[in-house]
């Protein structure tokens, strides 16, 4: 049994999108693409909540929230992807793989969480209008957002740990971009049904529990907007809920099967585009789905790369006038 601690030892070798040349090049520039897109939308959404006192509100709260998740999770795998895709040497010490796989399934599960609290929000506002204020009060949305927090980071330090107590004694090649909890439990050799338990009760309470909960919320907004007298704002209201709906199905859709079902069904190639899309995809479209029907931080943002356009050229004014 000398090898079930090579992996130990040695750490993890992950695979790479391709390993033909040009393909890994135009991966690499698509990752980048994508990521510099996502970290760019977000933080303009995050600036933009924190400038404009008119967004102080638990929606834009969430929302800011929501946005600081996307940028942590792509910037915890995609860079991780890219390097793989053009690099010889494709291993992560075991330390490393530890944290990637703890920050992402915090991120993950809070992305959830986060999710069914916006569509909750969205529910108060549409539906109870006038008890707004009172239910969706500041104390209420610190103790929703910590206690997403805190949920998922317990949740994950159980999961981390009951993994990396596993043998991997079948080979020390991930068949994955990244340490995600479902590649390793299939290359263990040795009983996984505790984790397995562990890893499919955690998924109903918190990715099926927050999905029914969104939902649930969504059903209850578009009954109250089928009853709103103008059809132009039907119409409008409509728009904005599709919009977000599809992002609630592509994320929720992606992980529930990733998590929700037997190693022995577990299908690598299938996983792997499944999971470009919840950790690359979703936050990139997000900011997008969620602020640019909103006439406030598109104002806001706009004003922001107004400043910052005339503030570059207020800098190139100084710096040509100082040498000339």
């Amino acid at each position: 049994m000398d090898d079930t601690n090579q992996t130990v030892v040695n750490g993890f070798i992950l695979i790479g999108l391709s390993d033909v040349p040009y393909l890994q090049v135009m991966f690499f520039l698509l990752f980048l693409a994508m990521y510099i897109t996502t970290l760019l939308g977000n933080l303009l959404i995050m600036l933009a909540v924190r400038l404009n006192t008119q967004l102080q509100t638990p929606m834009y709260f969430f929302l800011s929230t929501l946005a600081f998740i996307d940028i942590s999770l792509s910037s915890s795998i995609v860079p991780q992807i890219m390097v793989n895709t053009i690099a010889p040497g494709r291993i992560i010490t075991v330390l490393a793989c530890a944290a990637q796989m703890f920050i992402s399934l915090v991120l993950g599960g809070t992305e959830c969480l986060m999710l069914a609290v916006m569509a909750f929000d969205r529910y108060v506002a549409i539906c109870k209008p006038l008890h707004y204020n009172i239910i969706m009060n500041k104390r209420w949305c610190i103790i929703l957002n910590t206690g997403s927090w805190a949920i998922c980071i317990i949740n994950s330090t159980i999961h981390v740990a009951l993994t990396f107590q596993l043998p991997f004694c079948r080979s020390h090649r991930v068949n994955h971009f990244f340490c995600e909890v479902p590649p390793f439990i299939r290359m263990s050799c040795k009983d996984t049904w505790l984790n397995e338990v562990g890893m499919y009760t955690s998924a109903v309470f918190i990715v099926v529990c927050s999905f029914l909960l969104t939902l649930s919320s969504y059903v209850h907004i578009i009954s109250t907007i089928v009853k709103i007298p103008s059809s132009r704002g039907r119409l409008k209201a409509f728009s904005t809920c599709t919009s977000q709906l599809t992002v609630v199905f592509i994320y929720y859709g992606t992980i529930m099967p990733m998590y929700l079902r037997s190693r022995s069904i577990y299908f690598s190639e299938r996983d792997r585009v499944v999971t470009i899309l919840y950790t690359t995809v979703i936050p990139m479209v997000n900011p997008i789905i969620y602020s640019i029907r909103n006439k406030d931080v598109k104002g806001t943002i706009k004003r922001l790369l107004e400043w910052a356009s005339l503030k570059k050229v207020s800098n190139l004014r100084f710096v040509a006038n100082k040498f000339s």
